[in-house]
């Protein structure tokens, strides 16, 4: 049915790429096949078509080491047999995406509540931990007693204008706001990625008046894990936000809030590292801009880490990032934001989404300051596809 050329750049790691499928054809998804065509002749390629307004083809390109056109077909093949996944989605009292019966991440849907004993204030739902890396090493921890309402990967703000009245949905001790998740969109487990979309309110406290509960926010989180193989992790975190009155609300300048990752207890300043685009390392990230930040360290199953980037349509970009200093608490914990309001308000008005788009690579060992910044590219300015339809 068509021809796609791909201009693929240098990669360590394989990435995802898509097209339009409503442009080349109505047949139905059950019998596409993808092929890639090169001087070795013919080889299929795991694909996987996403349901939205369009139709989108999605599959993975294979890791090179230097540029070239690579070229792929598109046909229909009836009586296909369907294509096995390494991906799934598993939902018990929390929902976990697993790659090749490994387990990647767990989003906790129900209602968490911090150790006993501790304010349960600090009760949430609605985050991601663990995040393992490839190797089986927890990168996250949640509740860690210098602050509880640390939990693993999550995305809330920290002063916003609501109403007339400041709302901190960040410190949950200060009883004013939180998040809680509401229902899932949808959950996709295929060739290429496995994820979810979850809708999650944020709860402005004694707004308007004292004992009333009312959402101010919603947010819908959409986050994908693609095939990248068995040895490293690539995860899309999108996180869409919409006013949930006629109200304008303000995510007033403050020096932390938004993408926030609380690493595991293993890491200290003797033992992990932190790396930017800008190249920043722990001594002077913070408060710096970056588009991507490599974070790792040594771990009980040798050494692990991950990339964090962030997309060029973000607010405030390159975003200020947030990253605790060498001897926090003491031992040197590790903590990093994408805060983007860390230097400037952003007004949300209402009627209008509000887009973050994020992307992480987990890793075992470590990568270089060129392979991120490749890594990042492949995110930011994903590789250019022509097409040319068949007859």
């Amino acid at each position: 049915m068509a021809t796609l050329t791909v201009n693929a750049q240098p990669a360590t790691v394989a990435v995802p790429v898509y097209i339009d499928l409503d442009d080349i054809t109505q047949q139905n998804d059950s019998v596409l096949v993808l092929k890639e065509i090169s001087k070795n002749g013919a080889v299929e390629v795991p694909c996987q078509v996403e349901q939205n307004y369009h139709r989108f083809l999605w599959w993975m390109l294979t890791p090179q080491t230097s540029s070239s056109k690579r070229t792929f077909t598109l046909s229909a093949e009836k009586n296909r047999q369907r294509q096995q996944s390494p991906l799934q989605v598993e939902d018990d009292s929390a929902l976990v995406i697993k790659a090749y019966n490994k387990n990647v991440l767990q989003y906790n849907y129900r209602m968490h509540y911090p150790p006993a004993g501790v304010d349960t204030a600090f009760k949430r739902s609605g985050f991601i931990h663990p995040l393992w890396s490839p190797a089986g090493n927890v990168l996250t921890q949640i509740n860690p007693k210098d602050h509880y309402h640390h939990v693993g990967i999550w995305n809330p703000w920290t002063h916003v204008l609501y109403k007339g009245k400041e709302v901190d949905f960040w410190n949950l001790g200060d009883k004013k706001g939180t998040v809680r998740f509401a229902g899932f969109i949808n959950k996709d487990a295929g060739a290429v990625y496995a994820g979810f979309r979850a809708l999650q309110n944020h709860i402005a406290f004694n707004i308007p008046q004292q004992g009333d509960e009312s959402i101010a926010m919603n947010e819908v989180w959409d986050v994908r894990v693609y095939n990248t193989g068995k040895h490293v992790w690539l995860v899309d975190f999108t996180s869409t936000l919409n006013n949930a009155e006629d109200d304008t609300i303000t995510l007033e300048q403050y020096r932390y809030g938004g993408f926030g990752f609380r690493a595991a207890p293993d890491w200290n300043d003797n033992n992990s590292k932190v790396l930017t685009s800008e190249g920043k390392t722990r001594k002077d990230a913070d408060s710096s801009v970056a588009r991507w930040c490599t974070v790792d360290g040594d771990m009980k199953q040798g050494h692990s880490g991950i990339e964090f980037m962030s997309y060029p349509t973000n607010y405030n970009f390159p975003e200020p990032i947030r990253v605790w200093p060498e001897k926090m608490n003491g031992r040197g914990d590790v903590f990093f934001s994408f805060s983007p309001t860390k230097t400037k308000s952003w007004e949300l008005q209402p009627g209008k989404n509000n887009v973050l788009k994020y992307r992480m690579l987990v890793y075992d060992g470590t990568i270089t300051a060129r392979e991120a910044e490749a890594i990042w590219k492949a995110f930011a300015q994903p590789p250019a596809i022509s097409i040319q339809k068949n007859k």
